[in-house]
């Protein structure tokens, strides 16, 4: 059957038209997406401003053109930290449902955790024996780990990378005492549960995904997306943390320069490369692989599983 999977991040908004079939990878047919930057679309009280709901109402209501354009049999949407964290959440939900019928689900942190480790397990396989998987989303953190399909521990944590770039670095180049305040407290945040992961010993295989470590592994030397999925790529600490340093003190367009780097998100790289780092230090993880697959991928299993189980 052709599904449309409508995923409302915290950075864009994407529907993923793909093929799926029991016992088959998903095959993707057709892709459309927008900028949405529903975590910078908050105002102080932590409510999404009028802006951010006129742009997520719009871009659903174009997702369900493209959707039937397409020859989407079912519609799959959901949405993850930005709007699961806003303070109007339901009246937002409520809003977009009235103007286009689409009713949002709402992922809790643990579920997007389970659903990526499900996307990255069936990626690598079983023989990626026991697997620990970041990733590092515009609003959020995830971190799951287990020997099977579905992890042992999963979490989730206010990491993501444009939260950290609009709490602090919201005037501009980030100073000294800025970073060093930021990289403390990220370091917290993760210390504080990892015994979660590291009480089931040392992973066979560690993992990330996310556009945030797409882009940290292209500028460390990985290879660039135009050579295809199947192509192995890394993300090793010893090169990020020489990064670093250069990171904070380059403005935006040095940013853009900057191979898998847009325009969009020059902002959010050095807040998610402060992550990436502690992810690993803490750890101990001397690096991680990038799987192209992620949460879309995850939902699209879990709703491809379903449909084989009810024969």
């Amino acid at each position: 059957m052709r599904l449309g999977v409508l995923d409302i991040g915290s950075n864009t908004g994407h529907l993923l038209v793909v093929d799926a079939h029991d016992g088959a990878a998903p095959l993707p047919a057709y892709s459309h997406k927008e900028p949405l930057r529903l975590a910078e679309h908050l105002d102080a009280s932590g409510a999404v401003t009028r802006a951010g709901v006129e742009a997520l109402s719009d871009f659903v209501a174009s997702a369900i053109v493209v959707a039937e354009d397409k020859g989407c049999e079912e519609m799959i949407g959901f949405a993850t930290s930005a709007v699961r964290d806003a303070v109007n959440s339901d009246d937002v939900l409520a809003e977009v449902g009235a103007r286009t019928g689409v009713l949002l689900e709402v992922l809790s942190g643990e579920d997007e955790a389970r659903l990526t480790f499900l996307a990255v397990r069936r990626w690598f396989g079983w023989s990626a024996g026991r697997l620990a998987l970041f990733d590092i989303g515009g609003g959020s953190l995830e971190i799951a780990g287990g020997a099977n399909e579905a992890p042992d521990v999963a979490w989730s944590m206010p990491l993501g990378a444009a939260r950290l770039a609009r709490e602090f670095f919201a005037s501009g180049l980030p100073g000294e005492e800025q970073v060093r305040q930021l990289r403390k407290k990220i370091r917290a945040e993760i210390a504080r549960d990892a015994g979660h992961l590291l009480r089931w010993g040392t992973p066979d295989r560690a993992a990330a995904t996310s556009k945030t470590f797409r882009s940290l592994a292209r500028i460390c030397g990985a290879a660039p997306s135009a050579e295809g999925p199947l192509v192995p790529r890394v993300l090793p600490l010893r090169e990020l943390s020489q990064w670093i340093p250069k990171l904070v003190a380059m403005d935006d367009e040095r940013f853009i320069a900057l191979p898998g780097v847009s325009a969009s998100r020059a902002h959010q790289v050095v807040p998610g490369a402060l992550v990436a780092e502690a992810c690993m230090d803490i750890f101990d993880l001397p690096e991680l692989e990038i799987c192209p697959w992620a949460l879309r991928e995850g939902v699209i299993l879990e709703r491809i599983d379903h449909i084989g189980a009810r024969g």
